[in-house]
């Protein structure tokens, strides 16, 4: 299968990659930085360009039988229209070319809610702080992309991880419809699940959540990490 990951070069992208290359897929990686990309062999094709050019998309769409998100942004009190536009291009480009299937990430926080094991602090403070101000131009693009994929006649799945963090390893993660109840998300069991929804047609036209149930993080660790750039 020919797989087209957007956002290759991002942590969730490299990762997705390699998954793919040791399935056996043929690859194009595309990134806006190639000389950065850490990556190279026989089944993967490296392209630079940038999703808010469209005649770069169409270039690599042309050809593929998937195609994968992992486009990903910092939070900024500036508007944000990677998704919105990199999405909207990237539909575009499959309608020409009649390529069908594409997964996307998304996030949790486009459609906050509490937790009941969170506690005070976290429902009433963190998450509204992180949702509605520190990410809110984000999470806004994030719904935008969200309302063109579902409008669209395409095989799409929309996957809505919650906080991101790392693990050496793939987990028995899981997955529910519309949401799936847990606060956090490897990167490697997103990687994982991106690719399952490559090589099916399981979940089409659906917003699923995934979740990571073993080895999660402390709070105020993710928080240091994804919110704040801190290791």
């Amino acid at each position: 299968m020919r797989i087209v990951i957007f956002g290759a070069n991002g942590p969730t992208g490299r990762l997705l990659t390699t998954q793919a290359l040791e399935a056996g897929h043929d690859i194009v990686a595309f990134t806006r930085r190639p000389d950065e990309f850490p990556m190279a062999h026989d089944r993967l094709t490296t392209v630079g360009g940038d999703v808010y050019d469209p005649a770069a998309v169409e270039q690599v769409v042309a050809g593929a039988d998937t195609i994968l998100s992992a486009l990903g942004v910092p939070f900024s009190r500036k508007p944000i229209t990677t998704y919105s536009a990199g999405i909207g291009n990237i539909v575009a480009a499959m309608h020409r070319h009649a390529v069908r299937r594409i997964a996307v990430v998304s996030s949790s926080a486009v459609d906050p809610h509490p937790y009941p094991d969170a506690g005070f602090v976290f429902n009433r403070m963190l998450q509204p702080f992180i949702t509605g101000i520190l990410g809110k131009t984000l999470y806004g693009d994030m719904r935008a992309m969200e309302a063109l994929l579902t409008a669209s006649d395409l095989d799409w799945t929309i996957v809505r991880p919650s906080g991101l963090f790392d693990l050496p390893h793939i987990t028995d993660y899981t997955v529910a419809t519309q949401r799936a109840d847990g606060r956090f998300t490897s990167r490697a069991d997103l990687a994982a699940c991106l690719l399952r929804l490559a090589e099916s047609d399981r979940y089409v036209r659906t917003v699923i959540g995934i979740v990571t149930t073993t080895d999660n993080p402390g709070m105020l660790d993710l928080i240091r990490a994804e919110a704040f750039g801190k290791s």
